[in-house]
């Protein structure tokens, strides 16, 4: 029964950067791994209403709810509104704790309400049976891996495998609720504020460190608050996005595990931080990218976990029907094996990124020996290897193909790599890496262009249309003003566009799946920027507020939307969305535009 589940759009994340979880407008926390994003779950009721498990607190009976997130928070605000009153939910997870701490805490606003709470923790995906006793009004949770404890001032009726209670709440009054690890410190009631306090002042610190001043301010704030969020604080690592298996197509089987980290987003996660203010997080991102390359040097595996851990091999997980019953639920992703060529460009980019940030590296002084080292290893496999075929950035399932996409990546690695010498920062034999380079570009030009279509395409010699080919601007492998890059653009949207929205590629590509997906976001702003670097800034402006017009309340961003119904598809909230309005709207404002910096700093060099 689909209707049992809630739109994607409905819900809201908290995290500690660590852990995080989703929070339904209903009141229910229906995602949540713990202790780290790619734990087993807790909470799954979004991937399976009856076996899932939840923690839900709402108004017992008939209400309306609006909500929102304190302002430069990652605190979620719910007001519920019933026929006798109202009352105010705060959800939060404790950010300087050692251990997760998820509290909630509601307010009586006005008049009076009964409220209900259940708390149905489902260890494991749902597969191991949780025991749970009361002792001193705190409801313990046990099984084979979790010991957990929920404790506040709300009395809970504990049964085998859940507790309840419904409570009456009048104006003034407070009701709050913990859940911790079973050997962790509580707190009180005498505390509870303090700990709220503590982490409202600890985002809003963190959030006025943002130094971008241009078109919709608030959503590139709240996107950037979205990726520290996802940020794993311990490595500096950035997962794609909270959950897995949220289809592309409802009903359909492109359910992915994105509770991992992607090297192929590195420069454009770089740049979206350090642009907007946040040059720790992108030093972070950038550390964590080096010592993750590393263990697989010289190859790059696409993703990583958290920790940079290689062992995220993936399975189907029978234990939930899937939201809306879209199966399979996948857990780890069988793509951290393929070979995509793009990523090797991508790494050496996001370091030449942070250096012109003035970050841990610094423009003119020396990239570190150990990294110097691991960027030339790198660089040896896209001379070696760049006339070969690759899985692509979509990461198909078909087999590899000759992508054009990837072929100018690794051009914009091998450019990357002689500017890097050019200023000092690292030694590279730039003979080699500029005839390698004009070996890419001669190809990508004879065979990636269709003269019919006026346009790149997806395949060399090939007629499909795809947008990554939209970063042929971005990376500067043509002046953004070229008329075949604007004939890309002008192709691009008349084959994959829907007014503001792209879709990634054409739906009779191969791509080892059967067809069905919706627009994808980060290919949308992609149009912005490429827009913007091309001079038609009015347009590209025009469509970036429509895009920003489809978040959710609280400004949140999947990654596709269905063309016809404006509904959330895929994982959520997505970081590589995120990322890419950041970098759109730096574009409109002036402080982005990569292409150009990159064709003025090559002295226009073809």
């Amino acid at each position: 029964m689909t209707e049992r589940y809630l739109p994607i759009e409905a819900y809201a994340a908290i995290g500690d950067m660590r852990s995080a979880a989703l929070v339904s407008r209903e009141g229910g926390i229906d995602w949540l791994c713990w202790p780290r994003f790619d734990s087993p779950s807790i909470f799954a009721s979004l991937l399976d209403t009856t076996r899932g498990g939840t923690f839900r607190l709402a108004p017992d009976g008939d209400f309306t709810a609006t909500r929102r997130y304190l302002d430069a928070t990652n605190v979620l605000e719910t007001t519920f509104t019933t026929s006798t009153g109202s009352a105010r939910l705060l959800d939060l997870m404790r950010v300087d704790g050692d251990a997760p701490m998820l509290i909630r805490k509601v307010e009586g606003l006005d008049g009076s309400m009964n409220l209900r709470v259940l708390f149905a923790p489902r260890p494991g995906y749902a597969s191991e049976a949780p025991r749970l006793r009361a002792d001193d009004g705190e409801v313990y949770v046990e099984s084979a891996t979790l010991r957990l404890c929920l404790h506040g001032n709300v009395e809970l009726t504990c049964e085998t495998q859940q507790a309840a209670a419904t409570f009456a709440l009048k104006k003034g009054e407070t009701r709050w609720l913990a859940l911790a690890d079973a050997n962790d410190v509580r707190i009180d009631g005498g505390t509870i504020d303090a700990e709220i306090e503590r982490t409202i002042d600890f985002w809003r610190t963190w959030a006025a460190q943002l130094t971008y001043d241009g078109p919709h301010q608030a959503m590139v704030l709240r996107s950037a608050l979205a990726l520290k969020l996802l940020t794993y604080r311990p490595s500096g690592a950035l997962v794609a996005a909270l959950t897995t298996s949220l289809p592309e197509h409802i009903g359909g089987v492109r359910n992915w595990d994105y509770r991992f980290c992607w090297l192929r987003d590195a420069s454009f996660t770089v740049s979206a931080l350090d642009n907007c203010g946040f040059e720790d997080e992108g030093a972070a991102f950038v550390d964590w990218m080096i010592d993750a390359a590393r263990v697989t040097e010289p190859d790059v595996d696409v993703l990583y976990d958290v920790t940079g851990g290689t062992r995220v091999d993936e399975r189907i997980l029978d234990t939930f029907s899937g939201y809306r019953d879209s199966r399979p639920v996948r857990i780890g992703n069988a793509v951290h094996d393929q070979f995509q060529l793009d990523v090797y460009g991508e790494v050496v980019a996001a370091v030449e990124e942070h250096i012109e940030r003035g970050g841990q590296f610094t423009e003119g002084v020396r990239i570190p020996e150990n990294v110097q080292h691991l960027l030339r290893r790198l660089l040896d496999v896209v001379v070696h290897q760049w006339r070969e075929p690759d899985s692509g950035i979509w990461e198909k399932r078909s087999g590899r193909h000759q992508h054009v996409h990837a072929k100018i990546l690794a051009w914009s690695a091998l450019d990357t790599a002689c500017r890097l010498v050019e200023h000092g920062c690292m030694d590279g034999d730039v003979a080699l890496w500029r005839r390698e380079m004009d070996g890419i570009r001669r190809m990508v030009l004879e065979h990636g262009f269709n003269d019919q279509l006026q346009s790149f395409v997806s395949i060399l010699g090939g007629s499909e249309l795809d947008a990554s080919l939209l970063y042929a601007a971005r990376v500067g492998f043509l002046d953004p003003r070229d008329p075949r890059m604007l004939g890309t653009i002008s192709a691009i949207r008349k084959t994959l566009g829907h007014d503001d929205l792209v879709y990634r590629y054409e739906v009779r590509t191969n791509d080892g799946l059967p067809p069905g997906e919706g627009a994808f976001l980060a290919c949308s702003f992609w149009l912005v920027e490429a827009l913007t670097l091309a001079g038609e800034t009015d347009e590209a402006l025009r469509i970036f507020e429509k895009l920003c017009s489809r978040a959710n309340d609280v400004g949140l961003l999947p990654e596709q939307i269905d063309v016809e119904s404006g509904a959330f598809l895929g994982n959520f909230p997505q970081a590589l969305t995120h990322v890419a309005l950041m970098n759109a709207a730096l574009s409109l404002a002036g402080q982005g535009g990569r292409a150009v910096r990159k064709q003025e700093q090559r002295g226009n060099r073809p």
